[in-house]
């Protein structure tokens, strides 16, 4: 239950009958909310060990999303960062893609992601990613409009798929956070530990700075992470939902050092009044406002990340937590719902001719970017 499958949720929410279609499913690890809809797989489910080493069956993805058939349905919704968008729908019904990010590992990851390969898999990898990469912006017309999770994807879709979007961003449940009044003396750093995310830069900059830092997550980079810590700096490994809002809402800041194509953990932190310290770059700068809501540092470095902790530290009591809570309700599920229902009802009224066409990126869905502290009025 990661970002991706929050916005399904979500979008289960808005339509307790709609089927859902998907390569793998795992019931045990979703929502009640997903479980309680008709879920059909492709062939991939039935194939060796699909639920653990999913990603090795890429290659057959185009024909089984092909394969499937979406001929009773006047709508169609595709949530992605892979190749859902490929469905074939009749021409007569409405194809919309909430797209996460395109394929990064066959665009612009792909060469990261290649330096990471083994030498078969590498060589694998080189001859279909040619074949892969036509398929996906072949693809990529299918879809009848574009959704992007943040204005920075909206600029890669725009790159590789020459397609204009409207940028909705993924729910938050900022109702589950709550500004809480009691800090403690802790900084928090919070998510998978995986190489992009780059925390490596903050056990560096904590190191240095002999501030406490707690490190919540798991990950293949913990046992790096770990030996590269002081004392100062403590693991809390997993923590269930039900422990979150307490970790976030006490700390004194997130640290946020990651390019992320949206980023959720920074908007839960606002919602609980809390200040997040980030990389300027990604989903952060459309969602932290620097010197109001947090910190922005240009550098992807750990001097970079130091210097903005101190400045941080020595203007720490300027920043209101009412504030920072109201920004991130702008944020919430209640946005979301309003903003994509708003799109899908401007579509349905143009292919109904009820309406003026108007290109895309000039549909009238309010800005994601404005605070408020209600839904959007459609």
């Amino acid at each position: 239950m990661r970002g991706g499958e929050k916005v399904l949720q979500e979008l289960c929410r808005m339509w307790p009958e709609a089927d859902i279609y998907t390569h793998v499913y795992d019931p045990a690890s979703a929502s009640a909310e997903i479980r309680a809809h008709k879920v059909t797989c492709t062939f991939i489910h039935r194939l060796p060990n699909a639920k653990r080493f999913y990603k090795t069956y890429l290659p057959l993805m185009p024909m089984a999303l092909e394969n499937l058939d979406l001929s009773d349905y006047d709508v169609v919704i595709s949530s992605e960062s892979g190749p859902a968008k490929g469905v074939v729908v009749r021409p007569d019904a409405i194809h919309i893609c909430y797209c996460h990010s395109p394929m990064r590992y066959i665009w612009d990851q792909y060469f990261k992601y290649r330096r990471g390969f083994g030498p078969v898999k590498r060589l694998l990898m080189s001859g279909m990613v040619t074949w892969l990469r036509q398929w996906d912006y072949t693809s990529a017309s299918r879809v009848d409009q574009f959704v992007a999770n943040s204005k920075f994807v909206a600029k890669r879709i725009k790159k590789y798929y020459r397609r204009d979007s409207v940028v909705i961003h993924p729910p938050v449940a900022v109702e589950d956070f709550e500004v809480q009044r009691e800090r403690g003396e802790y900084f928090l750093c919070f998510g998978q530990l995986v190489a992009y995310k780059r925390v490596d830069l903050a056990i560096e900059a904590f190191n240095r700075l002999g501030l406490p830092l707690v490190v919540a997550g798991g990950g293949e980079e913990l046992k790096v992470l770990k030996a590269k810590a002081l004392p100062n700096i403590t693991f809390r490994g997993w923590v269930n939902d039900d422990e979150v809002p307490a970790l976030i809402g006490k700390c004194r800041a997130l640290i946020f050092p990651g390019e992320e194509d949206f980023g959720i953990v920074p908007i839960e932190t606002m919602a609980s009044g809390r200040p997040v310290i980030a990389y300027a770059s990604g989903g952060a700068v459309e969602t932290v406002l620097d010197g109001i809501t947090g910190m922005l540092f240009e550098d992807q470095t750990a001097d970079a990340l130091t210097a903005t902790v101190k400045r941080f530290v020595e203007h720490e009591e300027s920043f209101n937590a009412d504030i920072i809570r109201q920004r991130a309700e702008g944020f919430s599920c209640t946005v979301f719902r309003d903003r994509m229902t708003a799109l899908l009802e401007q579509l349905i009224a143009e292919q109904k001719g009820t309406t003026t066409a108007r290109p895309p990126v000039e549909r009238k869905v309010p800005d994601p970017a404005i605070p408020v502290r209600a839904g959007v009025a459609r």
